[in-house]
Order: structure tokens, then sequence, then C-alpha cells
């Protein structure tokens, strides 16, 4: 290939990014892109939005613990349900802290602790739908 035809791939047939790369919400461990009212403090932003600003919570980082302690009583490569984790924390009131369980497994994905599957294939933890598991990294 001439170098003017790789001049004109770079320059015309190759998209031009000029965004920086996707972060992770550090409350509900989504990915999140730059926007442009963020330009001027995008090396602070750790949210992806107004609800997520506060923090996973000592709720949050209760079932983070949980997880953790369930998955170490288990055999290596054994999974949880995130309702095992929710009933712990609140045995009465569990079905309103799934949302919060699965946002804890994502964290611990970022984290490296944990992998999130589903019918025993682990999945994207930004992209996932439907019912999970949750085991140790391998």
């Amino acid at each position: 290939m001439s170098s003017r035809a790789h001049e004109f791939l770079l320059l015309h047939a190759l998209p031009m990014t000029s965004t920086p790369p996707d972060r992770i919400c550090a409350t509900c461990g989504r990915p999140f892109s730059w926007r442009k009212k963020w330009a001027r403090d995008w090396g602070n932003v750790r949210y992806c939005s107004k609800a997520c600003r506060g923090g996973p919570g000592a709720r949050g980082e209760a079932l983070e613990r949980v997880i953790l302690g369930l998955l170490g009583k288990r055999s290596t490569g054994s999974t949880i349900c995130p309702s095992e984790a929710a009933r712990a924390v609140e045995p009465e009131e569990w079905r309103d802290l799934m949302e919060d369980a699965r946002r804890a497994a994502r964290r611990l994905v970022h984290a490296g602790k944990v992998e999130i599957t589903q019918k025993g294939r682990v999945v994207d933890p930004g992209t996932f739908r439907g019912p999970i598991r949750i085991r140790r990294v391998r």
C-alpha cells in the first residue's frame, strides 16, 4: 500500500473519535459515556447520574460484604443468587434490595473479586438482563 493510500485511510476511512473512553459508575457499576456538559470536569466525574451520586451507602457496602461472605462459605466454583445476599441483609424486605444487590455484584466485578454468570457463562456486568448468579473469580 502506498503512503498516499495509507494516509487516505487514516484521514477518511477510519472513524475519528474525539471523546474519552467510557467510565464505570462508582455506585451502580454500569458503564457511562462522556457528555459535553462534563467536558471541563471529566477527570473528576465518578457517577453516571444524580441518583448514583450518593454512593453505595451503608446498605450497599453491607451487601458487598455479605456476597463475599456467602461465597467464602461455598466451594470453589459455586454460585449464589443476589436474593440470598438481600435476604441476609434484610430478611423481611429483601425484594426491595434486589437492585442494590445486583449493583453490589457489579461493583465487585469491577474490583476483580467476582463474576456474574447466566446459564453458567460469564456476562458483561454493564449489559446483562434477567436472572443472574454470582461466583468468585476463577
